[in-house]
């Protein structure tokens, strides 16, 4: 028998909240189911307006603030991570400027504890500066027995701390009240005692929901963790306002509206299957959500997700295509002016001369770059001027099953060449993305391709960026230096890309339709274009 809850768990108990950055998945419903120094202070700085199209975008998501949320991140001096060998340094630091990309009054300074014994140190100095007005104090892997003793003798005037992988006799602190732990390496454990009992039900479910993303180990967790505790404990955050669904307004609606589809769902195994999985999801785990999708999509979840979400906006969301990071489209393919013909045919790729245009070697949105075998199909359609989009991708189910998935994407040209508009019906939901060419090499043998979107209704807001080649191996190390510039224009890291399974991908349902074409201006061996 299958429980829907009225409402996901709530990150507080007045302020709501959602989790961003990621593809659509159903766990809206309202059922569970730039370097710098060690040694010196580093503030994330504002990234100049690129091209961006806001005449046919949705605004930002960042309202109207009160003032600067001050973070201060302490790591122990060269502890690696688990993102790829990075170490947590580079990870805080990069963290400190994603966080503007959510608000610019958001500014996190990230120090090591490197000589915590000498006083009159600089850094050691700026630290005790920023700890004086710190709301928040986050410590990462520091065990060093001086280095604990000083940073308990300098945070406790500080609100919100909290701890990872480090001396558990560093207390974690959230409002003012301190949570103490049992288990070491866990961000909160077992919750022995919190001096404000009435707070208690309030701090249960943000530690859960911190400690659960902080394992997920991804760059986007990592923000959301502290996304979540402002939000909790000083200041509503804009993007993170759908975390809860209507309640008794919701279930109302779908009763009223989508008796039938709910009616079959519930019938038939594989829905059913679908709604138990996502009950079993944290609300805030998009991996684990869109998987449980993947596995068990069917007829009857799209019928169920489009009455509910899509036709009735049943969970009354709507969730805006984010603006940030600012990534510029490439401006020049093999030395000419990129037109919109050119651009279109960069996505067509190797198709014509393979069955595919590009595979995927690896990407930067853990809720769709865990499927192996990634294969992207571009074509102009029969219509005028109709161009459109297939990824085909593997799925290991749940239940151990190995399925091919495939979606269809309308793409219509930005108005400058290199940015698309994309739109699909996936499961039900209609989600829309603005996506840009960043660089495809003149020799074709890889490109990256970023995007930024939204499922409205759904209340998810996403963004992520694509590494392709013909083969779907990695580039060459020759080309390692361009490659990693156009990563640094999507703000984003290499350590940060999850590499794609491409190994026994047998037999992929390929093919595009009658009728269809492909290049119009270039080819990938032909080096003459004309741009229309």
């Amino acid at each position: 028998m299958i429980t829907l809850s009225l409402e996901p768990p709530s990150l507080t108990n007045s302020k709501p909240g959602l989790r961003e950055n990621r593809r659509f998945f159903i766990a809206s419903l309202p059922f569970r189911g730039t370097g710098a120094s060690p040694k010196t202070t580093f503030r994330a700085k504002t990234q100049p307006p690129a091209v961006f199209d806001k005449s046919q975008t949705e605004s930002s998501l960042t309202e109207q603030n009160d003032g600067p949320v001050r973070i201060v991140a302490v790591v122990a001096e060269g502890t690696v991570s688990p993102l790829n060998g990075a170490t947590w340094q580079e990870v805080m630091l990069h963290t400190a400027r994603r966080l503007k990309w959510v608000d610019q009054e958001f500014e996190m300074c990230v120090f090591s504890d490197d000589n915590f014994n000498q006083a009159h140190d600089e850094m050691v100095v700026n630290l005790q500066r920023e700890l004086s007005n710190a709301d928040i104090l986050v410590i990462v892997g520091v065990t060093n027995e001086e280095s604990v003793k000083w940073i308990q003798g300098n945070s406790q005037n500080i609100p919100n701390i909290i701890t990872f992988d480090s001396s558990p006799t560093l207390l974690n602190k959230l409002g003012g009240s301190y949570v103490h732990s049992t288990t070491k390496g866990n961000l909160f454990g077992k919750i022995v005692g919190i001096s404000q009992r009435k707070k208690t039900s309030e701090s249960v479910e943000v530690i859960r929901t911190v400690s659960e993303a902080w394992d997920r180990h991804n760059s986007d967790d990592i923000r959301f963790c502290l996304l979540v505790i402002i939000n909790a404990y000083i200041r509503p955050v804009a993007i993170l306002k759908n975390l809860r669904s209507k309640g008794f307004s919701t279930l109302n609606c779908m009763v009223q509206n989508c008796g039938p589809q709910i009616l079959n769902c519930l019938l038939d195994p594989d829905c059913r299957k679908a709604l138990q999985c996502l009950n079993q999801c944290s609300p805030v785990d998009q991996v684990c959500n869109y998987r449980c999708i993947a596995s068990y999509e069917s007829p009857n979840l799209e019928a169920f997700s489009l009455c509910v979400l899509q036709k009735n906006n049943c969970l009354q969301l709507d969730a805006k295509i984010p603006e940030k990071p600012y990534v510029p489209p490439m401006v020049k393919f093999r030395g000419e002016e990129l037109c919109h013909g050119t651009a279109e045919d960069l996505f067509v790729g190797w198709l014509g001369n393979l069955d595919w245009s590009w595979r995927v070697v690896a990407g930067q949105n853990p809720a769709y770059d865990q499927f192996p075998c990634q294969y992207q199909l571009f074509y102009r359609g029969k219509a005028k001027g109709s161009f459109w989009y297939e990824p085909v991708f593997q799925v290991k189910s749940l239940e151990g099953k190995l399925v091919w998935r495939r979606r269809k994407y309308r793409v219509k040209r930005g108005k400058i060449p290199g940015t698309f508009y994309f739109s699909v019906l996936d499961n039900g939901v209609v989600s829309n993305e603005f996506w840009t060419i960043v660089d495809v090499s003149d020799d074709f043998s890889w490109g990256l391709f970023h995007y930024h979107g939204a499922a409205r209704v759904a209340g998810q807001s996403y963004t992520g960026a694509v590494l392709v080649s013909p083969d779907g191996a990695y580039p060459n190390e020759t080309e390692r230096g361009r490659l990693l510039s156009a990563l640094e224009k999507c703000g984003i890291k290499e350590w940060e890309l999850f590499t794609v399974d491409n190994c026994s991908c047998q037999d992929p349902p390929l093919g595009i339709p009658e009728g269809s074409s492909l290049h119009s201006t270039i080819d990938v061996k032909d080096q003459n274009k004309a741009c229309v």
